[in-house]
């Protein structure tokens, strides 16, 4: 294991004032870790850091801190997920240390989706604490050097602290005060759930804005390049907070066969373009889902590469 790092080099890209670009990867659904080597590898000097999921949907993976740590093994900087819904305060301190001590440096907070959703919907989830929560107990274990009973901490985890921001679910005019209690809270960096509903967005980002909370904290926009049709009307349809408009789908109709993903990927590069003179956006987000391969290609035709070097 190589030395512990310093510190984040996604917070060093952003505070440098560069436009971040981060990643993510799921883990396997197993423990093949020659399989998680190869989603890794397109990641690889393409991105700033790449997400590490917490058993996302509820469905059952390799933890997320094993998978960061070989990730940092790897060379790629990994951004650690915590879910509340699998931990109570004991387990979550207790995991917070450990990444800390293997040398991770990033941390997403969030609270899980219900277990009804996974391939153990009989399970019992714990949410001892909330994402919120979470964000302040990181954020005092870090700053203060205590734990949520008081107690002192040797060495303190300095991690830069981040969280989720959903800008569409209803009610949509509440969104921008959940993001500024998150940050009230401690986040240093928000990522944002899958945007495709452009106007939407930018109604929202000018609201964070106006109420200077791209000031407080680092906003980075999620961008996830539509691969065909039928992923295009299931998040329409099927999935709780998402808003695809009707003419993004028919624009994918529109495609012709065979070329229905090129579109899904100029779209996102179009995304990403306005994103980068976006006021009160500091970066993007691209979830590739399985798609790992394909992050290069859509770095370079971003126009975000070489990544800077901080």
């Amino acid at each position: 294991m190589s030395e512990l790092k310093s510190g984040s080099n996604l917070e060093k890209v952003l505070k440098a004032g560069h436009f971040a670009f981060t990643g993510e990867c799921g883990p396997p659904k197993g423990a093949n870790v020659e399989h998680l080597k190869e989603k890794i590898a397109p990641l690889k000097g393409m991105v700033d850091a790449v997400n590490v999921t917490d058993n996302q949907t509820a469905v059952v993976r390799m933890s997320s801190w094993a998978a960061s740590t070989i990730m940092c093994q790897e060379g790629v900087e990994p951004n650690f997920q915590m879910v509340c819904r699998d931990r109570n305060r004991l387990a979550i301190q207790s995991d917070i240390l450990g990444v800390y001590a293997m040398g991770i440096r990033n941390m997403l907070c969030l609270s899980g989706d219900h277990q009804r959703f996974g391939n153990h919907p009989q399970s019992k989830n714990v949410y001892d604490i909330d994402s919120m929560q979470l964000i302040a107990l990181v954020k005092q274990m870090r700053d203060e050097g205590t734990f949520m009973n008081g107690e002192a901490i040797d060495v303190p985890p300095r991690l830069f602290i981040g969280a989720a921001s959903n800008p569409f679910a209803d009610p949509f005019e509440f969104r921008v005060y959940r993001l500024a209690k998150k940050i009230e809270a401690g986040a240093d960096f928000i990522q944002t759930q899958c945007i495709y509903n452009m106007e939407k967005f930018r109604q929202f980002i000018k609201r964070a804005v106006d109420m200077g909370l791209h000031e407080k904290c680092y906003i980075l926009a999620g961008v996830t390049p539509m691969k065909s049709v039928g992923m295009a009307t299931y998040m329409a349809k099927q999935v709780p907070g998402m808003d695809v408009p009707d003419s993004l789908i028919q624009r994918l109709r529109g495609a012709g066969k065979g070329k229905v993903a090129e579109e899904g990927i100029q779209f996102a590069l179009e995304q990403i373009e306005e994103f980068k003179d976006m006021e009160g956006v500091a970066g993007v987000h691209l979830m590739a889902i399985e798609w790992e391969h394909r992050v290069p290609e859509i770095a370079e035709r971003a126009g975000v590469l070489p990544r800077p070097v901080v």
